[in-house]
């Protein structure tokens, strides 16, 4: 009786230290999902910003400024301006 007694106890503190084991590997991945639920927000903010920036920097208005004052650059004469017709279909042989 005395060895079922103590192979019981055995039993029970092994269980208890599995249990032990799997709380703290449960409370330490949910810690790092937080922190990656976290920088999964901040970087959503970060794209949101860059697609802002980068919708300003294409303006046309700001593209113009630039050409215009940084670059000299000027609207060529309509009269020298050529149409050029792409043909779409393959060549012939």
């Amino acid at each position: 009786m005395a060895k079922l007694n103590l192979l019981l106890l055995l039993v029970l503190v092994v269980c208890a230290l599995g249990l032990v084991t799997s709380q703290h590997n449960s409370r330490k991945l949910f810690s790092e999902l937080e922190r990656e639920q976290e920088r999964s927000r901040a970087l959503d903010v970060e794209f949101g910003q860059l697609q802002l920036e980068a919708s300003t920097w294409g303006l046309h208005s700001r593209v113009e400024k630039i050409a215009v004052g940084t670059l000299g650059m000027r609207a060529p004469d309509p009269r020298r301006v050529r149409m050029v017709e792409v043909k779409t279909g393959l060549p012939q042989p």
